[in-house]
């Protein structure tokens, strides 16, 4: 193989399991990111309430705040990227965009490494936010370049790179969580120990990246036009009873007003995030006034909302009634995923507050024996085939990239170290303690499982349509939250620890990650149908602040958990998840035949 390659063909001369070699380079960069991102993550809320004094302190904040700081983290997560895959596309090049955001994402680990000190923390959490922009857009974009001449290989190859994501977050919040919670570590070990896997795929990344040829340079003029000749060719072709027969949607440049009110959003919609968590925490604020019966946190978030709906009206308006048709289905699913994403994202926050104070962690007997089994078969058996997948690439690619390959390597040996550590101590403890961040690999070990089967049956005759997709997807996430409903109506209201089975977690987390699977992978693919190629980039814009909207709101709705319990009971918390899901699935099943109609026979 040459040092760099600058064909497309060049890429598939030398396969790894079928596919390029720098498939596999990616695949191993982004495992080790989510393994940094999940892994912290995982700790995040559970650190910032446990107790002051203990074996292994916290800082024994109110559950509302931790949830208040979690929904804007994750929150924020969503939005950088946004401007990230702008810096790259029209600076840097996706590949330093890459090796940049990782390098301030391991700053932002390191720094929350110092986690009794609350400065460093916050800079951690604003580094990792930063550092995600950057690097969440660009891979994927790699990717799809990689393939733009081998559509058929392509749902194969994001398989496969999905495949890394969870890998990555089920082994992230495994170990990290298993240092965190550990009384013998403690946390500043959970949180460097994610930093140190993203600093070893930084340095893998960095010393193989000359295996993707041209691919991810610095963009230049010729690059550009090329893109947008590709874009063109690309156009969606409108075909409507004759009516408008390919035709390409007209160009609709914002207008300075338009870009005024964009600008106005984005500024109170960015303080209002950042301001929610710093006004609880610290007692002031930016929106210290009130306006009738509102906060003014409340009226400002209301203005920033009614000017965002006036002008995307105002843009969908402009165009023609089949693009307007189309656009205005992208509108509904990503209200959709608003919804979705406010519920299934309680699993970083409520869900875990759940697991550490209110679930049965305590094994021994034979409910220890059976636990350590099956944790030793869901660690041990995806472990030694992503080994296996790390040696057929050092087979391929170690006598070009010597340096990638051992960094690589070592990695990978200190995960195994710290599994068969792992393992050993849960052997050897007369009693089991299962960690509360354990049950955050469920949704990683259930999509790894059930995603092949759901996909095959995308592929069959009873594969439904996006809305029933979504529809579906809703119910079950609703379903999995009647499961803690159930389980948690034995804890009398206000009670702050109680000790229910195990089961209901877990019951929870599949029909969660069914609904992930009917729902999350498809909504983009149709984002991408709907819309013409040179409109992409704003609707996956607008998809991902609908997502961010959803990480805020499942933040907010999390941190009323004392309230809720406290007046009603915490069955009553979980009911108001279950509800609102449901209650949206069986409307989307309603809107059904509107919204076929309106995606003007997209499939």
């Amino acid at each position: 193989m040459q040092a760099t390659l600058n064909s497309q063909d060049d890429f598939f001369k030398d396969k790894v399991l079928g596919h390029p070699a720098g498939l596999f380079v990616l695949f191993f960069t982004e495992m080790w990111e989510r393994f940094s991102y999940y892994g912290m993550r995982a700790l995040l809320v559970i650190f910032l309430t446990s107790a002051l004094i203990g074996q292994n302190p916290g800082w024994g904040w109110p559950r509302e705040y931790a949830l208040a700081i979690y929904g804007s983290y994750t929150s924020l997560a969503y939005l950088t990227p946004i401007l990230g895959g702008y810096i790259a596309d029209k600076l840097i090049g996706y590949r330093w965009a890459v090796i940049i955001g990782a390098f301030i994402m391991t700053l932002g680990h390191l720094s929350m490494a110092f986690e009794a000190n609350h400065a460093f923390l916050y800079i951690g959490l604003c580094l990792l936010v930063i550092g995600n922009g950057f690097f969440k857009p660009n891979m994927t974009s790699i990717l799809s370049h990689m393939y733009k001449k081998h559509e058929k290989k392509k749902d194969g190859a994001y398989t496969i790179f999905y495949m890394g994501v969870n890998a990555g977050a089920f082994l992230g919040m495994l170990l990290c969580g298993y240092l965190g919670e550990n009384k013998d570590w403690g946390w500043s070990y959970g949180f460097g120990l994610a930093g140190i896997f993203m600093f070893v795929g930084m340095l893998q990344f960095y010393f193989t990246k000359n295996i993707f040829g041209s691919i991810g340079l610095k963009p230049t003029k010729e690059n550009h036009e090329d893109e947008e000749e590709s874009q063109e060719v690309a156009g969606i072709q409108m075909v409507e009873a004759g009516k408008e027969t390919q035709q390409s949607a007209k160009k609709n440049p914002f207008s300075t007003f338009d870009l005024i009110i964009i600008a106005i959003i984005a500024i109170v919609g960015l303080v209002w995030v950042v301001n929610d968590p710093v006004s609880k925490i610290t007692g002031t604020g930016i929106f210290n006034f009130t306006v009738g019966s509102l906060t003014g946190s409340n009226f400002a978030i209301l203005v920033a909302l009614a000017l965002f709906i006036f002008i995307l009206i105002k843009r969908i308006t402009q165009y023609g009634f089949l693009l307007r048709d189309r656009m205005t289905v992208v509108v509904i699913l990503a209200i959709i995923q608003i919804f979705f994403w406010a519920s299934f994202e309680q699993a970083g926050g409520s869900m875990s507050i759940f697991a550490k104070d209110y679930t049965a962690r305590i094994l021994q007997g034979d409910a220890k024996i059976i636990f350590n089994v099956a944790n030793t078969l869901i660690t041990v058996v995806p472990l030694i085939l992503i080994t296996y997948v790390l040696l057929s690439l050092f087979r391929r690619t170690f006598k070009n990239y010597a340096i990638g390959n051992i960094i690589l390597g070592l990695g990978f040996l200190l995960i195994w170290v710290l599994v068969i550590y792992m393992l050993k101590n849960q052997y050897t403890e007369v009693k089991a303690e299962v960690p509360a961040t354990w049950f955050g690999v469920l949704n990683s070990l259930f999509i790894i499982t059930f995603a092949p089967l759901v996909s095959k049956l995308w592929e069959s005759k009873y594969n439904p349509s996006a809305t029933m997709k979504n529809a579906f997807g809703m119910i079950l996430l609703g379903i999995g939250f009647a499961a803690l409903a159930y389980g948690s109506s034995s804890i009398p209201s206000g009670a702050k620890v109680a000790s229910v089975s195990m089961m209901w977690l877990v019951l929870a987390y599949f029909f969660h990650t069914m609904g992930e699977l009917f729902i999350s992978p498809v909504g983009l693919s149709y984002v991408s149908k709907l819309v013409p190629g040179r409109m992409i980039g704003i609707m996956f814009g607008i998809w991902y602040l609908a997502i961010a909207i959803g990480n805020k709101i499942a933040g907010s709705m999390g941190g009323q958990i004392d309230k809720i319990t406290a007046e009603y009971s915490m069955s009553t918390f979980f009911l108001i998840f279950t509800l609102i899901p449901i209650g949206i699935g069986l409307l989307i099943m309603l809107l059904n035949p509107l919204v076929k109609r309106l995606m003007h026979g997209v499939h």
